[in-house]
């Protein structure tokens, strides 16, 4: 004989005859779904923190690709001004190099000068030596024009003196000059190996820059797949959690009510607060204004006594 449940909710306090066949098989079947319950919340758990897991490795490959993004940004600003730096010392040795052109050209005409003051010179030695001679043969007659002579040759050797020392002093210009091209031709030297030096590294550069675009297409691709399993996930976790529901109303459906040391009837008596009624005219029904939770989409309400004699809801 099974189980009248619509009977026992009516009249609790009255024993039944049930076979112990259908209390086992009852109790078989509610161990089996409390049994289920227990897996799909276990299942539900660890769906839920390998989300949480994912989740947690998405941020960190988004923080790596900014953090790689902003060195990339960094490197190509410190690129961009050695380039302006190595313009500007160009622009530096061409005005040095214009420089040296214009004193190399000075020196060039103090030195056709210097030519023309040694012709001078030589003619002026020679020209005195013939005086000398016309001096030796005339005598005395001659030696006012000897001492004019003598004047003239005192002033070009004078001058021959200070054109000898401006020579000193451009030979000394021209060798300060020349250590000067010699000082800019090893610093052009040195940029010349510091550009190809950051040439080499501009290549470096944009090789890394080519392999972090690829890694960034296999992060996005395997950021597109995460999110495919996400979803694949949150609709498993959808299921589950409706079955969940559909099993917890199946165990609420099944559970008999408890029972107390005289068998289904319970030592708990419930008296009316308005007329005293006790027992079999008290009857509990659901209260449809309160909901204590939901199982999935079905509400589970709240329980309330109503006296079957004064109608006292309570």
């Amino acid at each position: 004989m099974s189980i009248d449940w619509a009977k026992a909710e009516e009249k609790p306090d009255k024993k039944q005859a049930v076979e112990g066949r259908s209390l086992l098989d009852l109790r078989a079947k509610v161990n089996d779904l409390e049994k289920q319950l227990s897996e799909a919340k276990i299942e539900l758990s660890g769906t839920q923190s390998n989300l949480k897991a994912t989740e947690g490795k998405l941020e960190a490959t988004e923080g790596k690709l900014e953090a790689t993004t902003n060195d990339l940004n960094s490197t190509k600003s410190t690129l961009d001004s050695t380039k302006t730096e190595l313009n500007e010392t160009k622009s530096i040795l061409e005005q040095v190099n214009s420089i040296l052109e214009d004193k190399t050209q000075t020196v060039n005409n103090l030195n056709s000068d210097i030519e023309g003051l040694e012709s001078n010179l030589e003619n002026a030695n020679s020209k005195a030596s013939e005086l000398e001679e016309k001096l030796e043969s005339k005598g005395q007659e001659f030696e006012a024009t000897i001492s004019s002579l003598s004047s003239e040759l005192d002033a070009s050797k004078a001058l021959i003196n200070e054109l000898q020392d401006q020579l000193a002093n451009i030979e000394g210009f021209t060798s300060e000059t020349q250590v000067k091209v010699d000082n800019l031709t090893s610093e052009i030297q040195e940029l010349n190996s510091k550009l190809t030096s950051t040439r080499e590294e501009n290549t470096k550069l944009n090789e890394q820059l080519i392999e972090l675009n690829n890694l960034m297409l296999q992060k996005d691709t395997h950021i597109q797949e995460l999110d495919s399993n996400l979803g694949a996930k949150e609709k498993l976790i959808e299921a589950q959690t409706a079955h969940l529901g559909e099993v917890e109303v199946e165990l609420d459906e099944l559970k008999p009510p408890e029972m107390g040391t005289g068998g289904f009837a319970s030592e708990e008596r419930i008296t009316c607060p308005m007329c005293g009624s006790v027992g079999r005219d008290i009857k509990q029904i659901e209260d449809k204004t309160k909901v204590l939770s939901y199982v999935g989409h079905i509400p589970m309400y709240a329980k309330k006594n109503v006296c079957k004699k004064c109608g006292y809801e309570f």
